[in-house]
């Protein structure tokens, strides 16, 4: 289409509508007026790439007489840029290529008004330019690659998984958006529904352990899979996901083992495995023993990593007892699918037979481990029991024991190498150690591998003697009151024995018979294995004695009876009302008459401070260098700065040895470098002016000469000396030093009467010379 027309519509006015009343009442005959500026909708096709602007439509108004009075005016959007009109005709172009995808209508307002006046002929009107689709998008997969996933074994026709396409085509007109399915790699294992997109399962019992993974591409054509439609294509993975329709099987029906006799229980005998292809826990394999002698001697178990069937000795196996033991193995799935129970069983069985191989076997001890008692104190060689152990090899040869070291590191115990016998070495001491715990090796004689050697626990527990003597059990001392009632128990002892008497065992006690008879102190047994010490008489005093000794015998029950003599210490105190001691020391009586203690630490207290104080005198006085040496040895590493500053002149540094001052050259020069006996103030020469011109190179050349002829001059280029102050200076001298010999209009000799304080200043300034001493060289002016 290139134009539409335009559709008009009659509008009534209400004035126009009494005209005709009026008109009809008085017989006249009136004609009606006729408007079309009433705009529905123009149609344009997208993507329009011809030459020319496309004409969408043309507006009209009854009162346009054609003369060029009325002028059409279009706005909305697009309008001036996409749309153009005509303002003569009212024919409206489309200048650009519109995409309906983009936008698929636009709306536009028409309005017709006078030229001249700009008034409106027309009320403005609203329509619509639609933007007609064409077939200009293929179908697209939005969500590929799309990856699904079905059981093996599935019926045909198992739905797998839906795959959708989109057309941004206009699904409301014509066959642009209608989609067809297709598959186009993929069969014959699987389908497509060509309207919905549904893939299916094709075939059946689908294998995954023959095949899992399948690639499948589906293709979707709009216009309904006509010749001349737009396609896209996605492609599929699709899995095979894994389920139990395959039995375990054993790869062999018998299989045969061997085991050493010598093997321990828990150890591993050998391995088996049925295979299953299943995966996860459809492929899992359970086994157990169903029948066989070796049901009571093998034991199964399961690998949790490999799967495999774990054979291991239950107890152990004897190659002279029997050689040969049968089992029956059986493979299960534990999981069972019930769609495929059919196929079954899901089991298998495999015998396997174990052969019992000869080893060389070490002796065996006829006890597990064994107990001895022996008396402590025994003498060396005394017998503590006897170990015994067989060779259980055929050959039945002869056995040779020993005591391993580590277990017997004191060395106490021995063993005869042929029957066993273990006897003591020295006395035991139960007290020191109660228990001993060795072992006893046994091996084949001829044979000192470790392999064929085997080893019991014995355990040897001394049995005690009363060879202790008993002894107080605390402190032997006891402090005593001076006014002391007599009769009061002051101590109630009690003892200890390092012997093994328990229960059973039970103390006397008594005063030695040299002190039975005293008068201060007196013993008596209480029968419960303690005795209470008692006063006999009043007036004890820390003068007379503070002391007192006791000596106690203290007996013991055993067989035979022990006893020993232990000495108990009564110390006299002071002691306050109520018996509370104060004090046990006899220091206040032993003093010098009329010194106190508290006299005494005073005394002390001085004697340390005036030690102090000499002591930081001393070393306040005494302030060496910590290196001693002289001043002359010190060369290469002091710099003498005697001056105070060449000006300008001195700012560049000349990489000379020395350089002296040229204006005195002529006169008396001071040694630098060693250590005058007297040293007075120095003066320039009297022909020394400050703007003589002396030749600095010559000047070099004179001083080398005289340093290299002078055998007792040091080195000039170890020791660098300033003495050169420089000249030429815009400023003049600054140094206050060698103002006294400037021609200046000052008199400084009124420093003479300014007292001793300025003595120095009067020396510099004045006119009279002063000689410096000797401690002045040093100062600053």
């Amino acid at each position: 289409m290139t134009q539409q027309d335009v559709d008009q519509s009659v509008f009534s006015h209400p004035s126009l509508h009494r005209h005709r009343e009026r008109a009809g009442k008085e017989g006249q005959v009136l004609h009606r007026s006729k408007r079309g500026w009433v705009w529905n909708q123009f149609f344009v096709i997208e993507e329009y790439t011809g030459p020319d602007p496309v004409l969408v439509g043309r507006l009209h108004s009854d009162v346009d007489s054609g003369k060029g009075r009325c002028k059409y005016i279009l706005s909305g959007e697009g309008a001036g840029t996409i749309f153009v009109i005509d303002d003569k005709t009212g024919n409206i172009h489309a200048t650009k290529t519109l995409d309906r995808e983009e936008q698929a209508q636009y709306t536009l307002t028409a309005q017709a008004v006078d030229r001249d006046t700009n008034k409106p002929l027309e009320p403005p009107s609203e329509f619509i330019v639609k933007v007609q689709d064409i077939n200009d998008n293929p179908p697209e997969f939005l969500h590929r690659p799309y990856f699904a996933r079905v059981p093996e074994m599935s019926n045909v026709g198992t739905s797998v998984m839906q795959v959708t396409a989109t057309d941004a085509d206009d699904p409301t007109y014509g066959n642009s958006a209608r989609l067809v399915y297709s598959i186009l790699q993929g069969q014959p294992y699987f389908s497509v529904e060509s309207q919905t997109g549904i893939i299916r399962t094709a075939l059946p019992n689908m294998d995954r352990e023959a095949r899992q993974e399948y690639d499948v591409v589906i293709q979707a054509k709009d216009m309904g899979g006509h010749m001349g439609g737009l396609s896209g294509t996605t492609e599929v993975k699709i899995t095979l996901t894994d389920v139990n329709d395959n039995p375990p099987k054993f790869p062999q029906s018998v299989y045969t083992m061997s085991v050493l006799e010598d093997k321990v229980s828990g150890e591993e005998v050998g391995r088996v495995k049925a295979k299953d292809p299943d995966q996860g826990e459809n492929g899992l394999v359970s086994y157990r023993l169903t029948e066989g002698d070796g049901l009571g001697v093998f034991e199964l178990t399961t690998d949790s990593q490999t799967r495999e069937a774990v054979i291991k000795l239950k107890k152990m196996v004897d190659y002279e007892t029997k050689r040969t033991y049968m089992l029956r193995i059986e493979g299960s799935n534990p999981h069972v699918d019930p769609r495929f129970t059919a196929w079954g069983p899901y089991r298998d069985e495999a015998t396997v037979k174990i052969m019992v191989e000869d080893a060389d076997e070490p002796p065996v001890f006829v006890a597990p481990s064994y107990n001895f008692e022996v008396e402590e104190n025994a003498p060396a060689g005394t017998q503590v029991g006897r170990v015994h152990a067989k060779d259980t090899d055929v050959a039945n040869n002869p056995v040779r024991y020993m005591i391993p070291r580590y277990t017997d590191v004191e060395q106490f115990f021995s063993v005869n190498s042929e029957d066993g016998m273990i006897t003591t070495t020295r006395p035991l001491d139960r007290e020191a150690q109660a228990w001993h715990n060795i072992s006893v090796a046994a091996a084949e004689i001829g044979t000192n591998t470790p392999a064929y050697t085997h080893t019991v626990r014995v355990n040897i527990r001394v049995k005690d003697v009363n060879d202790n003597a008993p002894e107080f059990a605390t402190n032997n001392e006891i402090l005593m009151c001076e006014a002391i009632t007599p009769g009061k128990v002051i101590e109630t002892v009690s003892a200890v024995d390092k012997d093994e008497m328990a229960h059973r065992q039970h103390f006397t006690f008594s005063l030695a018979p040299e002190i039975a008879h005293n008068h201060n102190f007196s013993l008596k047994d209480n029968r419960d294995s303690t005795a209470s010490v008692h006063v006999l008489r009043k007036g004890f005093s820390r003068l007379t004695q503070d002391v007192y000794f006791l000596p106690v015998e203290i007996s013991d029950n055993g067989l035979p009876s022990l006893s020993s003599t232990q000495t108990l210490t009564v110390r006299v105190c002071s002691c306050d009302s109520r018996d509370t001691i104060l004090s046990c020391n006899v220091e206040p009586y032993v003093l010098p008459a009329g010194l106190s203690t508290g006299a005494l630490i005073a005394i002390l207290a001085c004697i340390v401070i005036l030690l102090v104080v000499l002591f930081v005198a001393l070393r306040r006085q005494k302030k060496e260098p910590l290196i001693l040496f002289e001043e002359e040895d010190i060369r290469e590493n002091i710099i003498t700065y005697d001056d105070e500053g060449g000006g300008e002149e001195d700012t560049e540094a000349f990489d000379i040895a020395t350089l002296q001052n040229p204006d005195g050259a002529n006169s008396f020069l001071p040694r630098k470098d060693m250590k005058p006996e007297l040293q007075g103030a120095l003066r320039p020469g009297p022909g020394s002016t400050r703007g003589h011109s002396v030749d600095v190179d010559d000047f070099i050349k004179s001083r080398i000469a005289e340093a290299d002829s002078d055998p007792t001059a040091p080195p000039y280029d170890s020791i660098q000396i300033y003495g050169y102050e420089g000249r030429d200076s815009v400023a003049g001298s600054l140094s206050s030093l060698e103002s006294v010999t400037t021609e200046s209009d000052l008199d400084y000799d009124y420093l003479q009467s300014w007292g001793p304080r300025f003595k120095r200043l009067a020396d510099l300034y004045g006119t009279k010379d002063y000689p410096m001493n000797d401690t002045d060289d040093g100062e600053d002016s």
